[in-house]
C-alpha cells in the first residue's frame, strides 16, 4: 500500500526526514512513534500530498503521491482543520461537497458515537471532541488509506477511548491501511501491528510488534524509551 525510498525533507537547512525507507502492506494497522520533532508530521504530510519531498519518492497503490493517491486517502492532520465559526453538521456537509463517495448517514452515525452534537458550533467544542470531529471526517469516505497524525495528543482520557474504539469498529480488516503517529505508545501498543520508530528524521527500529516484543523480552513502550528518548 505505502512504498517510501530514500525520502529526505529539508526547510531552510533543518533536515526534517533522512533519508528513510518504509514499506507498508494492504490492510495492515502501522503505528509511527516518536517524540515531538521526530519527522512523524512531516512524513504523513508528504503521503498526504500536502508537501513535496525534498529528494526520494513515496507511492501509494503503486502510485507516486499526487492527484490519484488523494482520492483514496483520508488525511487527518495534527492541527484542527475546521472552520470554528461552522456548525459540525455544516462543516462535515461542506467537506463532503469535495470528497467523492462521502457518506452522511455515516457521518451522523459516528457522530451519535462520538458523542458529538451536530448542531454545536465548532468554536464552542473542546480539543478531545474536536479531536472526535476529526476521526469522524477520517471515516465518512470510503478511503482505502487513512492517516492519522497524532489523533490522541493533548486530550482527554475519554475522548482518546472513544477513538480507540472507533478505529477498532471502523477500520476494515483487508481493505484498508491505517498509519498511526504517536507519542502515547501504551494508548496504541494493542491497536497495531507493526510500528518504526521515528529519532532525528530517521527510522531506529521497525517491524513487526509482536516478534520486537520477544525478541527484546520488553513491551512496546519499554522499547520506545529505550530507541527513541
Amino acid at each position: 500500500m505505502i512504498e517510501v525510498k530514500n525520502l529526505w525533507k529539508r526547510y531552510a537547512g533543518v533536515t526534517a526526514l533522512g533519508g528513510i525507507s518504509l514499506t507498508v502492506e494492504k490492510g495492515r494497522v502501522m503505528g509511527i512513534l516518536g517524540e515531538n520533532g521526530s519527522g512523524k508530521s512531516t512524513l504523513f504530510k508528504i503521503l498526504a500530498g500536502v508537501a513535496h519531498a525534498s529528494e526520494g519518492s513515496a507511492s501509494i497503490s503503486g502510485q507516486p503521491v499526487g492527484v490519484q493517491t488523494r482520492r483514496i486517502t483520508s488525511y487527518l492532520p495534527e492541527i484542527n482543520p475546521f472552520y470554528d465559526w461552522m456548525g459540525v453538521g455544516e462543516q462535515l456537509e461542506f467537506l463532503a461537497a469535495f470528497f467523492p463517495g462521502w457518506d452522511m448517514d455515516k457521518s451522523r452515525d459516528l457522530l451519535g458515537l462520538m458523542n458529538v452534537d451536530s448542531h454545536r458550533k465548532i468554536g464552542t467544542l473542546s480539543d478531545g471532541q474536536r479531536a472526535r470531529l476529526k476521526v469522524v471526517a477520517a471515516f465518512s469516505r470510503p478511503s482505502e488509506l487513512v492517516l492519522m497524525d497524532e489523533p490522541l495528543g493533548r486530550i482527554d482520557p475519554p475522548s482518546r477511548r472513544r477513538i480507540l474504539e472507533t478505529l477498532l469498529s471502523e477500520f476494515r480488516v483487508g481493505e484498508q491501511t491505517i498509519l498511526l503517529s504517536t507519542h502515547l505508545v501504551s494508548e496504541v501498543e494493542e491497536l497495531i501491528e507493526e510500528v518504526a520508530f521515528l529519532r532525528h528524521g530517521e527510522i531506529a527500529v521497525s517491524g513487526n510488534i509482536e516478534e520486537l516484543r520477544q525478541n527484546r523480552g520488553m513491551s512496546l513502550s519499554d522499547i520506545f524509551e529505550e530507541v527513541v528518548a
